[in-house]
C-alpha cells in the first residue's frame, strides 16, 4: 500500500520506519529542509521537502495516488489542516491523525477529514496496518505478557475461510473468533456465521494456535 506521512520528528520517522519493514510504498513530506537531509541517509525512503498545507505541494508530491496519509506532525492545527486537504482536494480513501493535545481530540472528526485519530506511535502504526492490510495477519493487543494476542485479519477475496460457516473453519482449541466486522457493522459470531471477503475478523490467540489461525484465515 502507499502511505504518506507528513512530519518527519520522532513520531513521523518511526512510523514511516516500520511502515517501510511492514513492505509498505512510504512518501514523507517535512517542511524543515536541514531535517530531512539529516534523516535521509538513514530513513530510506521516498521524500518531498516543502510545507504541506499547501496544496500545490500535495499535488506536486502525488498525494492523489495514496490509499493513506498520516498526519504525524507536532502541531495539531498543521494535522488538522492537512487532513482536510487530503480528503477533499485528494480524495485519500484512510486519513490517519496525531492528536497532540488530549482537549483537541473532539475536533479531529470526519468534518475535519480525519478517518481515525490516535495519539501514540505504537497505536498509530497498528491503526495503519489495520486500515490498509488485506489478507495480512495484523497484532493489536498482547496480554499475559505475549503469550496471548488479540489479532485482526481482513479477508481477501483469495482466503479458504471465505463463504465458509465458523464451524466449518476448524479454528483451534485454544483460540477464539471474538468479532467480525462487516461494512462497519459488527456481527457477532456464532457456529453458523458465514464469514466473507472483506470481513475483519478479530480473535484471540496464543503463541501456539497462531500460526494455525493464519492459515485459516489466510491460506499456507
Amino acid at each position: 500500500m502507499k502511505v504518506a506521512v507528513v512530519g518527519a520528528g520522532a513520531v513521523g520517522a518511526f512510523v514511516a520506519q516500520d511502515l517501510l519493514d511492514a513492505n509498505h510504498q512510504v512518501l514523507l513530506l517535512e517542511r524543515n529542509p536541514e531535517l530531512a537531509a539529516r534523516l535521509k541517509p538513514t530513513l530510506h525512503t521516498a521524500w518531498y521537502v516543502g510545507d504541506a498545507c499547501e496544496v500545490s505541494n500535495l499535488q506536486d508530491a502525488g498525494l492523489a495516488t495514496y490509499d493513506v496519509l498520516v498526519a504525524a506532525t507536532g502541531e495539531d492545527q498543521v494535522n488538522l489542516v492537512v487532513s482536510l486537504l487530503a480528503k477533499q482536494e485528494f480524495a485519500v480513501p484512510r486519513v490517519v491523525a496525531r492528536v497532540n493535545d488530549p482537549r483537541n481530540k473532539w475536533l479531529f472528526t470526519e468534518n475535519w477529514g480525519v478517518d481515525v485519530s490516535v495519539s501514540t506511535p505504537h497505536l498509530l502504526t497498528a491503526l495503519i496496518e489495520e486500515a490498509v492490510s488485506v489478507g495480512s495477519l495484523v497484532r493489536l493487543l498482547e496480554f499475559e505478557h505475549g503469550d496471548a494476542q488479540l489479532i485482526e485479519v481482513t479477508l481477501a477475496d483469495d482466503s479458504p475461510a471465505c463463504d465458509r460457516t465458523i464451524a466449518e473453519l476448524q479454528v483451534p482449541r485454544d483460540a477464539s473468533i471474538v468479532a467480525v466486522l462487516r461494512e462497519g457493522h459488527l456481527v457477532v459470531p456464532r457456529g453458523d456465521t458465514v464469514v466473507q471477503a472483506g470481513d475483519e475478523v478479530l480473535a484471540l490467540v496464543t503463541l501456539q494456535s497462531e500460526d494455525a489461525m493464519k492459515t485459516i484465515l489466510i491460506g499456507a
